[in-house]
């Protein structure tokens, strides 16, 4: 889990990247390098919307092919939340061709961006006020936030509602996909996890124990040194998907750290990165077909 990294932890990096470096990646043209559009890539429109919820309201980044109907997809950011390499990845699977919805998950505490300029996690007060601000994303909260999200993305017309929704999540979003999936089980028809936390757990409110109420196939990447800490988890995924009848791709990156996805992250690791986004792609090309 994002929480539980330790400064250690950020210092191991896999792909070679220097603090120095990795202060310097964070440009549009840097992440552009890192993240380079398909072959194919769609013309897009994008725009920032406001989406009323339940509890509030949430800032969001939605980005879609400029023609067509597309299938729909809900992306939960990891813990520093909505910013600009979330923007590029959500721009990329577009281009892909999905209409593509990023959220602000910390709507009920902060407006964006998350964490500013010249805060990262390592700084002890970030951390505490970032962990103060996710106890409000309760399991419940999750829920209602993502049939808000799912309404207001099948009212676009960039949508193609015929077509089964998708949702990814990094980090802590890991859990928010499988409680997307269980809170909408006819609409999500594909979930994806990257390095999430908190997967499989012994307490009564753990994801993998909504596996039943789900209709969706998976993909689980995880990470190297989160399967060390927990290597029990993903063999809980397994049986609670092999039991429910669903289809799950679940595989530990070898090499790869807690973050190793998004490219704004100090355990960016490319080669594995480009390795997930192709099983992700693979995965909606099949199920949201």
């Amino acid at each position: 889990m994002c929480d539980e990294l330790t400064d250690a932890d950020n210092e191991r990096v896999f792909g070679k990247v220097s603090r120095r470096e990795f202060a310097g990646m964070t440009g549009a043209a840097a992440l552009a390098a890192m993240l380079p559009a398909p072959a194919d890539a769609k013309p897009l429109k994008q725009r920032d919307i406001t989406i009323r919820t339940p509890d509030g309201t949430a800032q969001a980044y939605f980005v879609a092919p400029d023609r067509g109907k597309h299938p729909a997809v809900l992306v939960w950011p990891d813990i520093a939340g909505l910013r600009p390499s979330f923007r590029k990845m959500a721009e990329r699977l577009a281009q892909s061709g999905y209409a593509v919805l990023t959220v602000n998950q910390f709507y009920r505490s902060a407006p964006l961006p998350v964490v500013k300029d010249g805060e990262s996690w390592g700084q002890p007060e970030v951390r505490a006020k970032l962990m103060e601000w996710r106890k409000l994303l309760t399991p419940e909260a999750v829920m209602r936030d993502a049939s808000a999200f799912a309404t207001f993305l099948d009212k676009q017309p960039e949508v193609n509602t015929r077509r089964g929704m998708g949702t990814t999540g990094y980090c802590m979003g890991g859990p928010m996909v499988m409680q997307t999936a269980a809170r909408l089980p006819g609409r999500i028809r594909a979930g994806a996890s990257f390095h999430g936390g908190g997967l499989a757990t012994d307490k009564p409110d753990s994801p993998h124990l909504l596996v039943p109420r789900m209709k969706a196939s998976f993909l689980f990447a995880v990470a190297e040194n989160d399967d060390q800490r927990n290597p029990n988890e993903k063999e809980l995924l397994r049986k609670a998907f092999a039991d429910a009848g669903l289809p799950a791709e679940i595989e530990v990156y070898a090499g790869a750290m807690h973050g190793w996805c998004p490219p704004d992250s100090p355990a960016y690791n490319q080669t594995q990165a480009e390795k997930a986004w192709g099983r992700l792609l693979a995965l909606f090309g099949k199920a949201l077909a």
